[in-house]
């Protein structure tokens, strides 16, 4: 008699994680919209555009996600996982057009359509990780709820906002999780592929872009022509094309036998 398979306890440890991660969220205090969030250090008007690298480097992930929609749907190879990419794409596509128009006239009522994609593509993303490490039914079916969960997120804020008590905890915790998943994910779970230089390019890109967001004057002020945010944005738009050429990647080497 064969000896029993002892139980798979790694999506217990992920769903732990994810346990912890709500329940620290909902016992951390509000987290409001801080007042200076829209004082970015590089405001100059060129060509009569106001703040112009950043609405010019929003144009970047505008050109990355547009190739994803070109080129995502040809060299999908697992047809249950094409929908996830074009998902995360077109969210990216929608962060450069948001971002321009945000950048345009900052405040909260436009940072609205900046986050709201924003949100939706941290969720693909996260979708998209479990297609290819997981299963890619189980990535195509949390497909829609995570990118619900996503614009519910930034739709909580924006109403709380609105109430006078601004409340970003969902919206990190969106933004965040996906941190700690993706590097988890990848540690318990072989992909279908071994080489995964462009996922860690992905998650590098990610770290890189928040880094200089936070870093926005500072490094304005070392440079004196780009800031910390443009820094983000072109950062980001990276991020998306490493996505893109782990597609590629799975194309040129996946056979049909590891399509599951």
């Amino acid at each position: 008699m064969s000896q029993d398979r002892k139980p798979d306890t790694r999506p217990a440890i992920i769903l732990a994680v994810v346990a912890l991660a709500c329940v620290a969220a909902t016992l951390a205090p509000p987290l409001a919209q801080w007042a200076s969030y829209h004082d970015f250090a590089d405001q100059r008007r060129i060509l009569g555009i106001p703040n112009f690298l950043d609405v010019a480097s929003s144009i970047a992930i505008l050109i990355a996600g547009g190739l994803g929609l070109l080129k995502g749907n040809a060299i999908a190879a697992d047809r249950a996982l094409r929908p996830t990419y074009l998902v995360f794409f077109a969210s990216i596509g929608l962060i450069g057009i948001g971002s321009v128009y945000y950048h345009l006239a900052p405040s909260n009522g436009t940072l609205v359509w900046d986050r709201i994609p924003m949100a939706m593509a941290f969720m693909a993303f996260m979708a998209l990780v479990i297609g290819e490490f997981i299963s890619s039914r189980t990535g195509a079916i949390l497909l829609l709820p995570l990118v619900v969960l996503g614009f519910l997120s930034v739709g909580f804020w924006h109403l709380t906002e609105l109430q006078g008590h601004g409340d970003l905890r969902p919206y990190a915790l969106v933004q965040f999780l996906p941190l700690l998943l993706v590097p988890l994910i990848m540690l318990l779970y072989r992909a279908r592929l071994v080489d995964n230089r462009y996922l860690l390019g992905v998650l590098a890109c990610v770290l890189l872009a928040k880094a200089a967001e936070l870093l926005d004057r500072p490094i304005y002020e070392i440079t004196g022509i780009i800031s910390g945010h443009t820094v983000k944005h072109l950062a980001s738009a990276l991020g998306a094309y490493c996505v893109y050429l782990w597609l590629r990647q799975r194309h040129n080497r996946v056979t049909p036998s590891e399509i599951r």
